[in-house]
């Protein structure tokens, strides 16, 4: 993948390079996606339990992440700034606002949170619960993937 970002004259900078993507649907990704490109979207969350169910790596500040699509295909590169592991509901409005999702409320990142972690949640054999802990991880945008033709 890192050839293919060279290949389009995207040079990484130093750091851990971790790959990932944004929701669990093919609706869900091209809309976060479209959100950070537009420049309204710089944090994204993800359930603890779920990264260690799957042996993830917890990004850290300075990690590059290659932010891919619903199809896999390299969409965005971004830059890790800040992380933190809080409960569900130790989650502030502040943070909320720079997820940037909806009206950027604390009560809209809550219900779109709650019914994603829950799905998420489900995939991994848990219940969801209020004190959950879910990673925030705030970002800055690096590059935007071009798209290839006819896409």
């Amino acid at each position: 993948m890192i050839q293919e970002l060279a290949a389009v004259g995207i040079e990484l900078p130093e750091g851990p390079v971790h790959v990932d993507g944004f929701g669990d649907s093919a609706e869900l990704s091209e809309e976060l996606l479209s959100l950070i490109r537009l420049g309204r979207k710089r944090a994204g969350t993800s359930l603890l339990w779920g990264c260690e169910a799957d042996g993830q790596a917890i990004p850290s500040p300075g990690s590059i992440e290659i932010v891919i699509d619903h199809q896999d295909e390299p969409a965005l590169v971004t830059k890790i700034t800040s992380v933190e592991i809080v409960a569900f509901d130790e989650v502030t409005p502040a943070y909320a606002a720079i997820e940037g999702e909806g009206d950027g409320s604390l009560e809209y990142w809550r219900k779109g949170h709650w019914a994603f972690l829950g799905r998420e949640c489900h995939r991994i054999g848990r219940e969801p619960a209020q004190d959950m802990p879910v990673v925030c991880c705030v970002f800055e945008l690096l590059h935007v993937v071009p798209r290839a033709s006819g896409a």
